[in-house]
């Protein structure tokens, strides 16, 4: 893809009138191919790890960024949660401290483990 873009500049260069526009164009396609392989996908995973941290609820496992394995215990309204990682230990954390990719293959596999006994 890039190669035909850059192609397309080049044959383009020459010409007197229609240069211009034509970079305009490459400029407005390039545009496109950023918006589309890296804003979109990227903003469509932060409106699902939102969505995920949202319907957490008390008594679900869960994985931080920093890697630590916990149960919710405890959601206060301002936005932090309360883990606990071990009987009798709690930490709080904020609620976008929590991996969806780590606890969903936690999920995984601890299902995986059930299915097998």
């Amino acid at each position: 893809m890039t190669h035909l873009l850059l192609f397309v500049f080049l044959q383009a260069a020459p010409s007197g009138g229609g240069a211009g526009t034509m970079q305009l164009i490459l400029l407005g396609g390039m545009i496109l191919v950023f918006w589309l392989f890296m804003i979109r996908p990227q903003a469509k995973k932060a409106k699902l790890a939102k969505q995920f941290q949202e319907q957490m609820q008390k008594g679900s496992r869960i994985v931080t960024i920093a890697g630590i394995h916990g149960k919710v215990n405890k959601i206060n309204d301002d936005g932090t949660i309360e883990i606990e990682t071990s009987p009798g230990s709690y930490l709080k954390i904020e609620k976008s401290a929590i991996s969806m990719e780590w606890t969903q293959n936690l999920e995984k596999a601890t299902a995986a483990a059930a299915d097998k006994k």
